[in-house]
């Protein structure tokens, strides 16, 4: 396997549907707007500017999905990282009502298109969010009565520990909050539905092409190892691998590694009692680990804290016992998959939009993702057709630099995640 292949041990990657290698970019082309990132925020801005007429050219430097967007827990959960009595303080009321309310527009696009384009990506309904500690569940009760007072959201369920045992067959969570509106996909097949569909709708993909500068000026130059493209838009689609091609943005987010496990399949009963209505869920740790179950059964479980970049020599053997800690009686399960990969976090884990002249960009998602990189896609189109108003939405979203710069950022990180894994312990 090449650096830039899909993970060889991925769960995402052996099941992945049948996709077509796409060419890299070679030579110079032109192009109304050049995307640089093939993951989630960059096909979905191909796509709807593909569909409002424009030119458009993505290049990817690896595979189509081989970043996060191929790699993540696939839950859809709801809102923004930040809960919803956090934005009301952070934003007032009128506001934080319509940041909500654009996730929830976030979440139903993906319904929206897995049906326009016929994407095979094993969509199914609802998440779950558990209490790790006794005292998680009286904010859960005051986050539940917020949503349905200040958002009039509807769709979600305060359940007790005797409910949320019923729900999963594990005794250590004290509480839960069920939601009916979010759910969870295989995210590597969406992705590669999304190329397709963008790719259908006039949108031309590049694979393997690296992008090494972006020369700015009225007709921005997007330089790749092999060509080049000539864009009066560009749109900056990198999230954790940004790197060093805008420094001006880098030190907004801080890369941080995940990783997951799939189990071997379970059967019927097995299942049914692991998560007895094929939910999502996830805990209320800081590090938080989260499960669900895949299309063939398995338990797909993503955990555990480790604060550099390079992935343990066995993922498996270093995942299993967190999965352990929720299902003991799982334990014995064979692991069959074990993969990792990058996310971006911010400081405020609030996105960062933005624009800086006409190139825009999107990223920092601190695993939201899944749903908001599709809206990403959405108002970054909107705003190059012309209409800014609910990019600026977010893009008004005040961003602190992590301390330290790009230099120091990471070992601070570390620091502070050390401290807040040892409260999860406490």
């Amino acid at each position: 396997m090449g650096p830039f292949e899909h993970p060889k041990n991925s769960y995402y990657a052996a099941t992945a549907n049948a996709f077509q290698r796409l060419e890299p970019l070679s030579g110079s082309v032109a192009a109304d707007v050049c995307v640089i990132g093939g993951g989630f925020t960059g096909l979905s801005a191909a796509l709807h500017l593909a569909e409002r007429g424009y030119k458009v050219v993505l290049l990817e430097q690896a595979r189509i999905g081989w970043g996060a967007s191929g790699r993540n827990g696939g839950q859809i959960n709801m809102g923004l990282r930040k809960g919803p009595e956090d934005l009301v303080a952070a934003f007032g009321e009128a506001r934080a009502k319509l940041l909500f309310d654009m996730s929830e527009e976030a979440r139903q696009l993906i319904a929206d298109r897995v049906a326009k384009h016929n994407i095979a990506c094993d969509l199914k309904p609802g998440t779950l969010h558990v209490a790790s500690k006794a005292r998680d569940q009286a904010w859960m009760e005051d986050e539940v009565a917020c949503l349905e007072r200040v958002y009039g959201y509807k769709g979600i369920k305060f359940l007790d520990k005797q409910q949320t045992r019923a729900e999963l067959g594990s005794d250590i969570f004290h509480a839960g909050v069920k939601d009916s509106g979010g759910g969870h996909l295989h995210p590597l097949n969406y992705a590669l539905g999304l190329a397709k569909a963008a790719i259908d709708a006039g949108a031309v993909l590049h694979e393997q092409s690296h992008v090494v500068r972006i020369e700015k000026g009225e007709i921005n130059r997007v330089v790749t190892t092999q060509g080049e493209v000539q864009a009066k838009y560009v749109v900056l689609a990198c999230n954790a691998y940004l790197g060093d091609l805008e420094p001006r943005i880098a030190g907004k987010i801080m890369p941080i590694a995940n990783f997951i496990v799939g189990t071997e399949p379970l059967n019927e009963n097995e299942a049914r009692d692991a998560i007895t209505h094929d939910v999502c869920v996830c805990d209320t740790k800081f590090v938080v680990s989260y499960w669900r179950l895949s299309a063939d059964r398995r338990i797909l479980f993503g955990g555990g804290e480790r604060y550099n970049t390079q992935p343990p020599a066995d993922i498996g053997a270093f995942v299993q016992p967190y999965l352990a800690r929720v299902y003991p009686q799982y334990a014995h399960k064979r692991i069959d998959f074990g993969w990792g990969g990058m996310l971006a976090i911010t400081a405020s884990r609030l996105p960062q939009f933005g624009r800086m002249g006409n190139v825009f960009f999107a990223h920092g998602y601190s695993g939201q993702g899944v749903a908001l990189t599709g809206l990403a896609g959405k108002l970054i189109a909107e705003a190059i057709a012309g209409t800014a108003e609910r990019f600026d939405v977010f893009s008004s979203i005040r961003h602190q630099t992590f301390p330290g710069g790009t230099l120091l950022r990471h070992p601070l990180l570390v620091a502070a995640m050390l401290w807040y894994a040892l409260r999860d312990r406490i």
